[in-house]
């Protein structure tokens, strides 16, 4: 099975009002299958948004063994670790860049830049807002994705959300975990 497949298969899960919408929104109106994770660190290859997203949810599966006194529904895991970067879907485009190659010579690239189509807050109030247009999130999973970048976002009040619903922070973790370890390739992963 493929990410597109299994990120597909997982979201089927989902019993709630909306989710045909989002995935059908997802497939025809949004590059988020081929989209990268980021323009220069993790993911920064076509497809790396989506398997970002799997490495999160798995990240997350594991860390709720870590800690089975944070009690959380299995639809709340698939909605916040798939969809907690959808923001990135549409933000990205290709564009030639310019490198010295190991003999010195100048080289032409493809690399990828933000090209930012809609504006809206952080990163994960923008996720939030994108969801929230297709399905009713509940406090524990907007809270979760709005805070999942921790004090990266400049939100002083992080803190205070992850006390509130450690099920935010556990999200942050996983996001961390699969960014850092699982997705680095000096642990030997090729991602």
């Amino acid at each position: 099975m493929d990410n597109k497949e299994r990120f597909l298969s997982l979201c089927s899960t989902v019993r709630r009002a909306g989710m045909d919408e989002l995935l059908e929104w997802l497939l025809e109106d949004t590059d988020f299958f081929e989209a990268p994770a980021s323009t220069r660190f993790h993911g920064c290859y076509k497809g790396g948004l989506v398997e970002h997203s799997l490495n999160v949810y798995d990240e997350m599966k594991r860390l709720l063994v870590a800690y089975p006194e944070i009690k959380i529904s299995d639809e709340s895991v698939v909605l916040a670790t798939l969809f907690h970067d959808l923001c990135k879907a549409n933000m990205y485009k290709t564009e030639k860049r310019n490198r010295k190659n190991s003999f010195g010579q100048w080289e032409s690239y493809d690399a990828y830049a933000i090209e930012e189509k809609f504006c809206f807050g952080g990163h994960g109030s923008k996720s939030v807002f994108l969801l929230q247009h297709f399905i009713k999130l509940t406090p524990e999973e907007g809270v979760a994705i709005n805070c999942h970048m921790s004090a990266f976002d400049d939100n002083k009040y992080v803190g205070n959300a992850f006390e509130q619903f450690p099920f935010a922070w556990l999200l942050s973790a996983a996001d961390q975990s699969a960014t850092y370890i699982r997705e680095n390739k000096k642990f030997g992963e090729e991602s």
